[in-house]
């Protein structure tokens, strides 16, 4: 008899342990995330996962939302817009899935938009900055801000904060990266910078050479690079090959990411970007998502972590008040106002994206630090 008793505590708890999901009652809630798990973009796509996943973790151990726990389906887009598109196909024909998370780029949250529009369903996108993006649907929404606030940001602390007038613009040849150089470029221009040049890339280009000897000969004390890690940490490399090093780096908050100081090496040294996160921030919450994230995958954090991780703690608190109707939790992720998140405060505007507090970084001995006027 006790060795029975005995066998069934052993089963319990092998149970409990590898199986705690299936010990739930009620049906998951099922949320979609279409995103970059590999390609260009797959460290954004990771960390992105990685947040996701810790935030779930706490979520379900807590008791789910509504007694019920919740699943995230990940589907690879590589943020490619074709892939996002069929993605956005996928989980708009599903019926179990009440919400999307995702796309990363704008441009291929855009691609995906007509359809998670048609088929009524939301597309919360933590990071899709174009400031059309959340605009172009009753059913879209972004957490991260737009370049017309970050692009102002940026441009004052260029021109204002570390006062350099004469300015190079060197772009990725995409929706975001059109958005993101135009919310620089004219408020630097009102603030009395003088353009120099405006020269563009596209996303497969690895050789930047010809185009930063083009820059350099307008001789501007600063260039200001709409881009994301991969392409900025080589054009880093090879402005410094070139022995350009008496023009400064700067671009936006796509920047903030543990590979550009990886594959950049000391070449992006005195780089100014901005961010909404930082990990650092003393902030009880702030705090606590960056011991849990580092305990568990033995990294800190980044910016796309942390608002991913805002991300799915949202829409489970909508969930959480608006049930599983797919127009209802559309309704309740509208009227969204101080939630508070690791990346700040979420309150949606009339056009469904919100207003973000930016900080200045600069990457001091391959480290992003706060940047401090003298």
């Amino acid at each position: 008899m006790d060795k029975k008793i005995g066998r069934i505590f052993l089963l319990a708890a092998v149970f409990l342990f590898f199986g705690g999901a299936t010990l739930w009652a009620a049906e998951p809630i099922y949320i979609g995330v279409s995103g970059p798990l590999t390609g260009n973009y797959a460290e954004y796509g990771q960390n992105w996962k990685k947040a996701m996943d810790l935030g779930l973790g706490w979520i379900n151990a807590s008791g789910g939302v509504n007694g019920r726990p919740i699943e995230l389906i990940y589907t690879d887009s590589k943020s490619d817009p074709k892939e996002s598109a069929a993605v956005a196909q996928k989980y708009s024909s599903d019926k179990r899935i009440v919400a999307a998370i995702g796309d990363f780029t704008s441009t291929a949250c855009m691609a995906a938009q007509p359809i998670y529009d048609r088929a009524g369903l939301v597309q919360l996108s933590p990071t899709a900055s174009h400031p059309k993006f959340a605009p172009g649907s009753i059913w879209s929404f972004g957490i991260i801000g737009t370049q017309a606030g970050e692009g102002p940001f940026m441009a004052r602390y260029a021109v204002q904060v570390l006062g350099k007038k004469k300015i190079a613009v060197l772009y990725i040849n995409n929706d975001w990266g059109i958005a993101t150089k135009d919310y620089f470029v004219n408020p630097a221009k009102e603030m009395g910078a003088e353009i120099l040049a405006i020269e563009s890339f596209f996303e497969t280009d690895k050789d930047f050479t010809g185009v930063l000897t083009k820059l350099r000969g307008y001789k501007p004390d600063l260039l200001y690079v709409p881009s994301m890690y991969n392409e900025m940490a080589l054009i880093a490399k090879q402005r410094e090959k070139l022995g350009w090093t008496d023009v400064l780096l700067s671009g936006p908050g796509s920047l903030y990411s543990p590979k550009l100081l990886e594959i950049g090496g000391p070449s992006v040294n005195g780089l100014y970007t901005s961010a909404v996160f930082f990990p650092k921030d003393p902030q009880p919450e702030v705090q606590k998502f960056v011991k849990g994230y580092e305990e568990k995958y033995k990294a800190t954090p980044n910016m796309f972590a942390a608002i991913a991780y805002d991300g799915i703690n949202l829409m489970a608190e909508v969930i959480r008040k608006a049930g599983t109707d797919r127009q209802a939790i559309r309704d309740e992720l509208a009227k969204t106002k101080n939630f508070q998140g690791v990346t700040g405060k979420i309150t949606f505007t009339e056009q469904r994206d919100v207003i973000k507090d930016y900080r200045h970084l600069v990457i001091r001995n391959q480290e992003f630090t706060l940047f401090e006027a003298k």
